[in-house]
């Protein structure tokens, strides 16, 4: 399994987090008492059905093997295993952070996934 998992996050969210040295969530995240991460083959419909027109946001990759069981696997949609995070989210964990910009079909145009650095 790749280590890296994926958190699609709003700017405005983001930089106050990286001045305090970790992430503790996103609304949803607050609701639901993890932190939301996808796959690098989830990350592209998650941002098409959670995140569907939203400019400024980021892509965050993160070391998944820091977290021991903090991450857990869990059914979602469809069925298919998502990386939830059960605690903050620290930056030492974070390998890069990109641009999600959207293209001009309204869709997010997403980096390479494949490789552990930007």
């Amino acid at each position: 399994m790749d280590k890296s998992i994926y958190k699609i996050v709003p700017r405005e969210l983001w930089q106050p987090a990286r001045v305090a040295g970790v992430f503790k969530g996103a609304p949803i995240d607050l609701k639901d008492g993890y932190i939301h991460f996808s796959t690098a083959a989830q990350a592209v419909e998650t941002a098409r059905l959670h995140f569907a027109g939203q400019s400024d946001l980021l892509l965050v990759a993160v070391d998944a093997t820091l977290f021991g069981d903090a991450l857990k696997w869990e059914a979602s949609r469809g069925g298919d295993l998502f990386p939830h995070l059960y605690a903050d989210l620290p930056f030492d964990a974070v390998l890069w952070e990109k641009p999600l910009a959207l293209g001009e079909d309204g869709l997010h145009v997403f980096p390479s996934l494949t490789g552990e650095k930007p």
